[in-house]
C-alpha cells in the first residue's frame, strides 16, 4: 500500500547517520501536513527515522520494504 506523498528523498546507498540527517533537513523544509517519502537501503534507517519522528513531533505513517529498499513515509506535524 503506497501512501500519497508530496516529496521524495532518495538516500539509497547512504549509511547511518546520513539517511536520518537528510530526512530531517528535508522535513524541516516542508509545510505542516506534507508527506515525505524516503527511499533508503540502510536497514537501520526505518528505526532511526521512526525514533526521530516520535521525538520531533512528526509522524511516521508507514514503512514498506521491497527488495532491500525501504520506503519510509513521514508527515510533518
Amino acid at each position: 500500500m503506497a501512501f500519497v506523498h508530496d516529496f521524495e528523498l532518495d538516500v539509497r546507498g547512504e549509511a547511518c547517520p546520513y539517511p536520518l540527517i537528510r530526512t530531517k533537513q528535508q522535513v524541516d523544509k516542508l509545510h505542516k501536513g506534507e508527506v515525505l517519502k524516503v527511499l533508503a537501503s540502510d536497514p537501520v534507517a526505518p528505526q532511526n527515522i521512526d525514533a526521530w519522528a516520535k521525538k520531533s513531533g512528526n509522524e511516521l505513517l508507514g514503512v514498506e520494504a521491497n527488495s532491500g529498499t525501504f520506503s519510509i513515509f513521514v508527515r510533518k506535524s
